[in-house]
């Protein structure tokens, strides 16, 4: 399966970077790939790094704009025009999503996979990681959204939440 990693491409504190090897080294272990936004900087390198520990498949897809920070050591580099046509290739050569913690770019991801499954268009599992509960407050949200009918289907039919890296893991495996 490739499953698609969103997180940041910042520095981030011990809290989440453990909680994310766990998870990496669960699905590398299994012979996942990952797919990933490329970068070689920050929670986006702590991913490339634990899974090419495992010998996981890698594909870095980035856009121009970002192409000098691209990782080197991937097995397959996409670079698009755009962050549009990287959000559209992730989704196409992915199987399955993962959000780790992440900034605006992470958010415009994950509310982006949302979407396209909210119309029917697509049928891949989406987990959201929610480490030290830094999602808690878009989940807050989400169920407040399905509560006041602002949601076509149930919100567990486009995302769901988890709080271990075991949990995550097994959501992403059912499917």
């Amino acid at each position: 399966m490739n499953i698609a990693v969103f997180c940041s491409a910042r520095d981030l504190d011990e809290r989440y970077i453990g909680p994310t090897k766990k998870l990496v080294r669960l699905f590398a272990r299994d012979g996942h790939s990952l797919v990933f936004g490329g970068s070689d900087k920050g929670l986006m390198k702590i991913v490339a790094d634990e899974a090419r520990k495992f010998n996981a498949q890698i594909v870095g897809i980035s856009f121009e704009h970002l192409r000098t920070s691209i990782r080197k050591d991937v097995d397959e580099v996409i670079v698009t025009k755009d962050l549009g046509a990287r959000k559209a290739k992730i989704i196409e050569r992915s199987d399955a999503f993962i959000v780790l913690p992440g900034g605006l770019g992470t958010l415009d991801e994950v509310t982006e996979i949302m979407e396209l499954k909210k119309h029917g268009l697509h049928e891949k599992r989406l987990v959201i990681f929610n480490i030290e509960d830094f999602y808690t407050g878009l989940h807050g949200q989400l169920i407040r959204m399905e509560k006041e009918g602002f949601l076509p289907m149930p919100l567990s039919d486009i995302v769901t939440f988890a709080k271990t890296p075991e949990e995550t893991y097994a959501t992403i495996a059912k499917g």
